[in-house]
């Protein structure tokens, strides 16, 4: 399914993941967002590297648990097809325009979460957000697929593993970014809401209310990076609302 997703094709007949320049998102089996990105190298080829494990950063292939993947979201910039950083000015403007596209989806995806909150471990470079260009979901798991993989204590399982290796990463090197620290913050939330979702169905009550879990009061502000201390005044309209 995955490759049928990068060989569709747009109205004017390109392929959406051929395109050199864009963003892209993942969300997992409830719709929920889990990851935003970007790539000036095509889009094909940042994607896949991330879900057959050929990224060569182990603590992204950590921090992402393909397993947790049930749909991609492409948004291509076609207009820097040209785009090569030959041309200082034009990549630099292109790059600009990109980091832009990028917060812009993130911010989104930070709406759409229920737990305002995704898997990034570094967030994306802080910009004044833009319009999003035209985009693209696709399905990447069958029926059978989600039947198998959904069952929340498969989930609930497959979470806490991903968190242990996180963990393990963070102990056997010691000094590790804040934001893996953070997403280990995260992991810990989805895993603990998942549980708790479980407990309620065999109790036979309603499912808990994601938003008890507060997420900013755990880990602070999911806006900007804490080491960059412009990041909260840079960019005006970043505010992601209720």
């Amino acid at each position: 399914m995955l490759e049928d997703a990068l060989a569709e094709t747009d109205d004017k007949g390109r392929r959406w993941a051929d395109a050199k320049w864009g963003c892209y998102a993942f969300y997992d089996y409830d719709g929920e967002p889990i990851y935003v990105g970007q790539t000036n190298e095509q889009l094909r080829v940042r994607v896949r590297r991330h879900l057959t494990n050929q990224r060569t950063d182990a603590v992204a292939m950590r921090i992402l648990d393909i397993f947790e993947v049930a749909e991609l979201q492409l948004w291509p910039l076609w207009q820097y097809e040209g785009v090569s950083s030959k041309t200082k000015e034009a990549f630099a403007a292109a790059q600009n325009h990109l980091n832009a596209v990028e917060y812009s989806a993130y911010l989104q995806a930070i709406r759409e979460s229920r737990f305002k909150a995704i898997l990034n471990e570094k967030i994306p470079p802080v910009s004044p957000p833009v319009e999003l260009p035209p985009s693209r979901r696709f399905k990447l798991i069958t029926e059978e697929t989600r039947h198998d993989r959904g069952h929340p204590d498969v989930r609930i399982a497959r979470r806490a593993e991903t968190i242990s290796r996180l963990s393990a990463v963070a102990h056997e090197r010691g000094e590790v970014s804040d934001g893996l620290r953070r997403v280990l913050v995260i992991q810990a939330v989805r895993l603990a809401y998942l549980a708790a979702v479980r407990l309620a169905y065999v109790e036979g009550r309603p499912e808990p209310d994601p938003s008890a879990i507060d997420i900013e009061g755990l880990v602070g502000s999911v806006m900007y990076e804490h080491s960059d201390p412009a990041g909260p005044t840079d960019a005006p309209g970043t505010d992601i609302g209720p």
